[in-house]
């Protein structure tokens, strides 16, 4: 088997793990990196070349993006014009602008992906098989609550980074990101901390985001005919499954318990990304579906007055 050679452009925080894991999937890894940080860490992390600039990378087999979100658009449109026809996989979201988004789907379609990583989740997976297989009858809604103290990067609001995530994981249950039809927005001084949002009708996707949380909150709850089944820890063994049978009982419901796997989902996406290289299937999220979640927030923004 070929020891694939990847592009990783960016290596921040997030980019240091991400080179961990392609590096113990057996690949060489030639790192962008310009600051002095980001190249200490591509250094510590163990890639095998760090430059400054992507015109000065070996021509890899695949590219990975992980640079701030802001200039995703940007390193996405000079890999396209300096390596055409490589496959790209960048960090969420596709762009911070419906248009860039658009765009960069209609240049690189079936080259160009997006790393959902809770598509790869375990616990949302459980969700996704109870949804399409109608175990507790009919999907009535969906629930996401994204909340925490802060916000994740500098270079966007935390709906920009934060949303994604739960419109992909409502990509993943439910095949399909409904039309948003409600948004009420939150706002400090001038920046946007927060949106509620509701999307569809049947089902009902409501997504809560925020950074104005003490508390630090990642929940999803899948309500069915019969049931409600609720992932309510990003690092959990399980997912639990409250059954609508049992609402008569004053003290508590019914519930069940289902097991799911630790194995963290960067490593999943990795992986599938890795085997499309070889010849595989392509890896979860295509460039159309990353621009119809960048298409989704931006209507949401719109409704709520953020824009």
């Amino acid at each position: 088997m070929k020891r694939l050679r990847i592009g990783l452009v960016g290596c921040g925080n997030w980019g240091k793990n991400i080179l961990r894991d392609l590096i113990s999937l057996g690949c060489e890894i030639h790192v962008v990196a310009r600051s002095k940080e980001s190249k200490q860490r591509a250094k510590q992390y163990g890639a095998t070349k760090i430059v400054s600039s992507v015109g000065e990378l070996s021509m890899p087999h695949g590219f990975i993006v992980a640079t701030p979100s802001a200039t995703h658009a940007d390193v996405i449109d000079q890999l396209i014009g300096e390596y055409p026809g490589i496959p790209i996989y960048t960090e969420k979201p596709l762009a911070i602008d419906l248009a860039g988004a658009k765009r960069l789907a209609r240049k690189a379609a079936g080259t160009l992906f997006v790393m959902d990583k809770w598509r790869y989740h375990a616990g949302i997976h459980a969700l996704r098989d109870i949804a399409r297989k109608k175990e507790f009858g009919r999907v009535l809604g969906l629930k996401c609550t994204r909340v925490q103290w802060g916000k994740p990067h500098d270079d966007a609001d935390c709906i920009w980074h934060m949303t994604p995530h739960d419109l992909a994981i409502t990509l993943e249950i439910l095949e399909l990101i409904p039309e948003p039809v409600f948004a009420r927005g939150e706002i400090v001084g001038e920046e946007a901390t927060g949106i509620l949002g509701v999307l569809g009708s049947n089902p009902w996707v409501v997504i809560t985001v925020s950074c104005r949380y003490p508390d630090r909150k990642r929940e999803i709850r899948l309500f069915c005919e019969e049931a409600v089944a609720v992932l309510d820890d990003a690092y959990g063994d399980h997912i639990s499954i409250a059954l609508s049978s049992s609402l008569n009982k004053k003290d508590s419901p019914a519930i069940i318990s289902r097991l799911i796997s630790t194995k963290m989902p960067l490593k999943k996406e990795l992986e599938a990304f890795v085997a499309f290289l070889r010849g595989g299937p392509p890896p979860k999220s295509s460039s159309a579906e990353g621009a119809l979640i960048v298409k989704r927030i931006s209507q949401l923004r719109k409704l709520a007055n953020l824009d």
